[in-house]
């Protein structure tokens, strides 16, 4: 993130600490804030965040660059910034302003995996446009058993494309590979609602249990269990 050369006072502490803007002028107004070692109220001073140190309390502040972040995502955890019924995928992580990370493509609540989050908008953008066609990769497991012909059959339908249920256009080609009987990895390049249980429905199967594996050339970093998370190194970044 490009910082600013000056900034609002209050701006800055809003951009920096749990308080919004109003709580920001309150602070100030309060003698909470110290500027270079002295004490200021006024919410209008104009500060460089390079330059200048600022103090809320007894925390030295300073403006959170982007984050990209890698997060195992376990069962009954749904990626909505809005709390409900279960924990916050934004909840796992231990990070300032947290909610400002975004979900890079939804799991559902009863799919694991991996989820990447950020706040670089241009970057998420690159990996779920439509027109990048970024290959995600599933591990399904299915309700009945597809061997034989109809796991060639399944391979090819795929391939093709399917009609799925309430939709205009057939999905595009995905690449079905058969790792059981009833253990199954997809690859796709959408992300549909309830994409990968749609399909293997329309073929009269059932998934009763699914992990995202993938996001194009980024895997799942095997060294983190369900819940725990890293932040991606400079090399991952730039794979999008």
């Amino acid at each position: 993130m490009s910082k600013p050369a000056t900034m609002r006072l209050d701006r800055f502490l809003s951009e920096t600490t749990p308080l919004t803007r109003s709580l920001a002028k309150r602070a100030l107004k309060s003698g909470e804030v110290l500027l270079n070692g002295k004490l200021v109220k006024q919410s209008a001073t104009q500060i460089d965040p390079d330059e200048d140190a600022v103090m809320w309390g007894d925390e030295t502040l300073a403006l959170v660059g982007m984050r990209y972040i890698m997060l195992h995502k376990p069962l009954e955890v749904e990626c909505s910034a809005r709390r409900g019924l279960y924990t916050r995928a934004i909840d796992l992580l231990d990070v300032p302003k947290v909610e400002r990370l975004q979900p890079v493509g939804r799991l559902d609540v009863d799919t694991t995996g991996l989820l990447l989050m950020t706040d670089d908008g241009q970057w998420l953008h690159r990996i779920t446009s439509p027109k990048r066609r970024c290959d995600k990769v599933y591990r399904a497991t299915l309700a009945d058993p597809l061997e034989g012909e109809a796991a060639t059959w399944a391979i090819a339908r795929m391939a093709e494309g399917l009609w799925l249920e309430d939709d205009d256009t057939p999905t595009q080609p995905a690449t079905l590979r058969m790792l059981g009987p009833r253990e199954a990895e997809l690859a796709i390049t959408e992300g549909r609602y309830h994409q990968v249980k749609r399909m293997f429905g329309a073929l009269g199967n059932r998934v009763t249990a699914l992990h995202r594996e993938s996001i194009g050339p980024l895997a799942l970093d095997d060294s983190l269990a369900p819940g725990e998370w890293r932040e991606l190194s400079a090399e991952e970044i730039a794979l999008f």
